[in-house]
């Protein structure tokens, strides 16, 4: 009876287990590469780039007047977490970018199968990788410095993939 019980403990236990990976969400794109790269890469890389000029220990500005939410919240994250959080998500983008589905702002796929472009993909992830790392030792100096390689890392995609007309970027060549 004891087996019987046990037994079935394990069933419901891999019976909910299964349920809740079908419930997970839907791996589907929402925006274009366009709109990724604005909502998520170009902000975040310029948080990165602030640290050329200006200290993440240094206490933060007033936010300009007004009662909405951007005022309200703008300091919450500050600092060096701010920092983090930046190079966090430009590591985690790269799978964004590269998410099969994906659409570029002129409607074609995103060239996926283009070795540059996955390699770029890639070098996108090892930066904000090793940008995470460095912010965590809360060296300005050597943040700095960082904001090179993750300028590079935007620059080489973007010397290939934006040179064009707009309606044949983010192509092949």
């Amino acid at each position: 009876m004891r087996f019987l019980g046990v037994l079935l403990l394990v069933l419901v236990t891999i019976s909910g287990a299964t349920t809740m990976q079908a419930q997970a969400p839907a791996r589907e794109p929402v925006g274009n590469l366009a709109q990724v790269m604005r909502a998520i890469l170009f902000p975040n890389s310029n948080i990165l780039f602030d640290t050329q000029s200006r200290d993440p220990d240094a206490p933060p500005e007033e936010a300009a007047g007004g009662s909405g939410a951007s005022a309200t919240f703008a300091n919450i994250y500050k600092g060096w977490p701010l920092v983090e959080s930046a190079a966090i998500a430009l590591a985690e983008s790269a799978q964004l970018i590269a998410m099969e589905g994906r659409l570029c702002q002129n409607g074609k796929p995103v060239p996926l199968a283009d070795a540059a472009f996955m390699g770029y993909a890639r070098d996108l992830a090892a930066v904000g990788r090793r940008a995470y790392e460095v912010a965590q030792t809360k060296d300005l100096e050597a943040m700095s410095e960082m904001t090179n390689e993750v300028a590079g890392a935007c620059e080489n995609c973007h010397a290939e993939y934006r040179r064009y007309p707009e309606e044949n970027r983010c192509t092949a060549p």
